[in-house]
């Protein structure tokens, strides 16, 4: 099968009111053209600069999001061609989009991102301090806060994805009341797990092997 008929089979899965991110990165520009050619439109990249030689060369309509572990020294290089910032996990972070975004002249859409597993080698705000960081960014002029990302632990029990998935479900419908108008994306589910993703309700899942094969080895641990 190819791109187009790995895109077809997963559209035909996804649930009313829930967005497909095709996740590129690593990927050639020859094969997120294909995807688009079938009809994608939102990629996500987690290089800043594979981001930014890939958009040189691609259609001027794609929706990029950043998904990937952001530096603050990386953010200067964004701009309003990303659509969403997924991984916005401390203060530090949130100032330096705010600043960045301020001087080019656009509002930044971002989610926070939550540790649900509560994993030291993986990026993301534990969830007792997410109503601080929420508040903070509410502050920020420059940046509209969409909602939340997660990326749950590696694990193919489905009863225990399913347990991640409803508690950062809980976690966001506590959290919109506090988030506003444009809270409305929860952002979970890969290739593996993304039908059980949106039973719990996902509103974005980010899908990459399933689309355009597997990666490396070495980036199967919890791929997107």
């Amino acid at each position: 099968m190819n791109i187009k008929d790995h895109l077809a089979q997963i559209r035909a899965k996804l649930a009313p009111g829930v967005t497909l991110l095709a996740v590129s990165k690593t990927k050639p520009v020859s094969d997120v053209l294909e995807a688009y050619e079938a009809g994608q439109r939102a990629f996500g990249e987690n290089r800043v600069g594979e981001w930014r030689e890939k958009a040189k060369e691609l259609p001027s309509d794609i929706q990029w999001h950043f998904i990937g572990t952001l530096q603050r020294n990386k953010v200067k290089y964004l701009d309003s061609r990303i659509a969403l910032i997924h991984s916005v996990d401390r203060v530090s972070l949130a100032k330096e989009i705010q600043r960045r975004a301020h001087k080019k002249g656009y509002v930044q859409d971002v989610l926070l991102e939550v540790n649900i597993g509560g994993e030291a080698q993986k990026g993301g705000i534990a969830p007792k301090e997410l109503p601080e960081l929420l508040a903070f960014c509410q502050t920020l002029p420059n940046l509209r806060l969409r909602g939340l990302m997660t990326i749950i632990p590696n694990t193919q029990d489905e009863g225990e994805q399913r347990q991640y998935f409803e508690a950062m479900k809980g976690l966001f419908d506590t959290m919109k009341a506090a988030g506003g108008s444009a809270f409305d994306t929860l952002s979970m589910g890969m290739s593996g797990d993304y039908e059980i993703a949106m039973v719990c309700g996902s509103t974005l899942v980010r899908v990459g092997s399933a689309i355009f094969g597997a990666r490396p080895p070495q980036e199967k641990h919890g791929s997107l």
